[in-house]
C-alpha cells in the first residue's frame, strides 16, 4: 500500500574551481480509501560556484488518482514550488485531469494525461522579458498541460530508463508557456539501491529581464527504494 524511493544525484569539485550541485527526488505513493492513490513528487535542486549560491529551488507536485488501476481515469492536483535564481518567491497550482494509461506492464509503463490548472506566481522582481508584464509582482493564469510519463525496464532488468515530460501553455496568455523534460537512467546494484544518472531540461518563457529561459542539470549518484 506504500511505495517511496529517494534519488541523491550531484557534483562537488573543489581546488582552482570550486562547485556544487545537488539535486534530490522524493517520490511517495500511498493507496488510500477505496481505490483512490495518493501521489507526492518532491524535488530539491542547489547549485553553488565559487561559494556563491545560484540555484536553490523546491518543488512539490501532489496527485490524487482515482481508480487508477484503469486504462482512463480522472485525477487532481496541487503543485507548490520556488525558484531563487528566477526570483520566484512561490508558485502554486490547482487543478484536474485525465489520464489514459498506454500501456501498464512489469517492463514498461506509458501514460499519457491532460489537465487544466490555475496558476498563481509571486515574483520579487517586476522588470520582464516581456514588457507586458512590467510592474506586476504576480502573475495569474490558467493553464492546460499535457503529460508524458513512462518507465521501461532494459536488459534483463540491468538498466532501467525513466522520462517525465510536460508542455504547460497558458489558456489565456499566447506568450506564456513552459516545458520540462526530466530523464534518468538507473543501473541497479542491490533490491534497494540504483546507480542513477539524471538529466533535467526546463524553459519558461516569461522570466525576469536579462535571465536565460533555458536551465539543464546533468547529475550523478543514487536512488534508495522500498
Amino acid at each position: 500500500r506504500v511505495k517511496a524511493s529517494l534519488a541523491l544525484t550531484g557534483l562537488w569539485q573543489s581546488g582552482n574551481v570550486e562547485t556544487l550541485i545537488f539535486r534530490a527526488n522524493a517520490n511517495l505513493r500511498i493507496k488510500t480509501w477505496r481505490n483512490w492513490v495518493y501521489r507526492s513528487k518532491n524535488s530539491y535542486v542547489y547549485q553553488e560556484f565559487g561559494k556563491e549560491k545560484a540555484d536553490e529551488d523546491v518543488l512539490s507536485l501532489n496527485i490524487l488518482d482515482f481508480n487508477p488501476d484503469r486504462k482512463l481515469y480522472p485525477f487532481m492536483l496541487g503543485f507548490v514550488s520556488t525558484n531563487f535564481r528566477r526570483e520566484i518567491d512561490l508558485r502554486y497550482l490547482l487543478g484536474a485531469g485525465l489520464s489514459y494509461q498506454l500501456f501498464d506492464g512489469k517492463t514498461a509503463k506509458l501514460k499519457f494525461s491532460i489537465s487544466s490548472e490555475y496558476e498563481r506566481t509571486n515574483f520579487s522582481e517586476t522588470d520582464f522579458n516581456e514588457v507586458n508584464y512590467d510592474g506586476s509582482e504576480t502573475i495569474n493564469t490558467f493553464r492546460g498541460t499535457l503529460w508524458v510519463n513512462g518507465r521501461y525496464t532494459l536488459f534483463r532488468k540491468k538498466m532501467i530508463f525513466t522520462h517525465e515530460n510536460y508542455v504547460q501553455p497558458s489558456l489565456e496568455l499566447g506568450d506564456n508557456f513552459r516545458w520540462q523534460a526530466d530523464l534518468g537512467l538507473e543501473f541497479p546494484v542491490w533490491k534497494y539501491f540504483n546507480f542513477k544518472i539524471n538529466y533535467l531540461h526546463t524553459f519558461e518563457s516569461i522570466v525576469i529581464e536579462n535571465q536565460s529561459r533555458e536551465d539543464q542539470f546533468l547529475t550523478f549518484g543514487f536512488t534508495i527504494k522500498n
